[in-house]
C-alpha cells in the first residue's frame, strides 16, 4: 500500500491535532516517569549515608554503604510502581484520560523492560542489584522469562483500560513522533544512549500495547485532545531538565 495512501486512511483523517497531542503527551510521561527513576535512585542512597547527586540523564555518589549496588534496582522499583498507579487511576476514572494512560504505558515498559535487560547486561541498573544479590544464571533465565510474561499481561491490560481507540497508525505515528521529542531531554550523552532507550522502551510497549488490543472487542470513542497544554507543560520541563537537572543537584 502507497504510504501516503495509508497515511489519510480511516481515522488518520483529519486527526493529525489527535496524533500531535498523543506524541506530545507520551514524551511529556516518558520523561516525567524517567525523572521520577532518578529521583528514587538518588533519595534511597541519600538515606543510607551515600552523597549521591540527582544529574540531568545521569547519577553517581561519594561515600560507602555496604548496600549501594543493591540500591541501583529502587528506581526500577519506583517506576513499576507508578506504572501500575495510572493503570489502576485508568480503571477508576470515568471520562478519558490519555495522560493517565502515557504514564501507565511508561511506568510499566520502563520498568518491565528493565528488568529483562537487566537479566541479560550485568552493567545496567537493574543488573547491578541482580548483582548483589547473587543471581546465578537460572535464576536470571526465570526474572527474564517473568519479565516477557509481565509486559505481556500489561499490554492486555493496559489496552483493556486505555481510554480512547486504539487506532495502530495513530498511535504507531504518535509514538514515533514522541521518540524525536524526548531527544533534547537527553542530551549531553553518547548518541546511542540519547536514542536507544526511548526507542527500546516504545517499540517494546507498543508491541505489546498492540498485540494486548487483539484481545480488546469493545470499540472505543476517539478523543480530541487539545496538544497546547502538553506543549506547553514540556517546554516547562526541558528548562527544568537542562537548567537545573543538568548542573546537578547534590544530596
Amino acid at each position: 500500500m502507497n504510504f501516503s495512501r495509508w497515511l489519510k486512511a480511516g481515522a488518520l483523517d483529519g486527526n493529525y491535532g489527535a496524533i500531535l497531542a498523543s506524541a506530545l503527551l507520551c514524551a511529556l510521561a516518558f520523561n516525567l516517569t524517567f525523572f521520577w527513576q532518578e529521583l528514587w535512585l538518588v533519595l534511597p542512597k541519600a538515606w543510607a549515608g551515600l552523597h549521591p547527586i540527582l544529574f540531568h540523564n545521569d547519577h553517581d555518589w561519594t561515600g560507602h554503604a555496604p548496600i549501594a549496588e543493591l540500591l541501583q534496582g529502587t528506581g526500577a522499583v519506583a517506576t513499576l510502581a507508578s506504572g501500575l498507579a495510572f493503570l489502576a487511576a485508568l480503571g477508576w476514572s470515568r471520562g478519558p484520560r490519555p495522560f493517565f494512560g502515557w504514564m501507565a504505558f511508561q511506568g510499566l515498559f520502563q520498568s518491565l523492560s528493565q528488568g529483562a535487560i537487566g537479566s541479560l547486561l550485568p552493567g545496567n541498573d537493574v543488573g547491578r542489584a541482580f548483582a548483589y544479590l547473587g543471581l546465578g544464571s537460572a535464576a536470571k533465565a526465570a526474572v527474564l522469562v517473568l519479565s516477557v510474561l509481565s509486559m505481556m499481561l500489561a499490554g492486555i491490560a493496559l489496552a483493556r483500560r486505555w481510554p480512547t481507540a486504539l487506532d495502530r497508525r495513530a498511535l504507531l505515528l504518535s509514538a514515533a513522533l514522541s521518540i524525536l521529542i524526548v531527544i533534547p531531554f537527553r542530551v549531553p550523552r553518547s548518541p546511542i544512549e540519547v536514542a536507544l532507550i526511548p526507542v527500546i522502551v516504545t517499540v517494546t510497549g507498543l508491541g505489546w500495547l498492540l498485540l494486548g488490543a487483539s484481545f480488546v472487542r469493545e470499540s472505543r470513542p476517539a478523543t480530541h485532545p487539545r496538544w497546547q497544554p502538553p506543549a506547553i507543560a514540556l517546554v516547562v520541563l526541558l528548562l527544568v531538565f537542562q537548567g537545573v537537572l543538568r548542573p546537578g543537584i547534590r544530596f
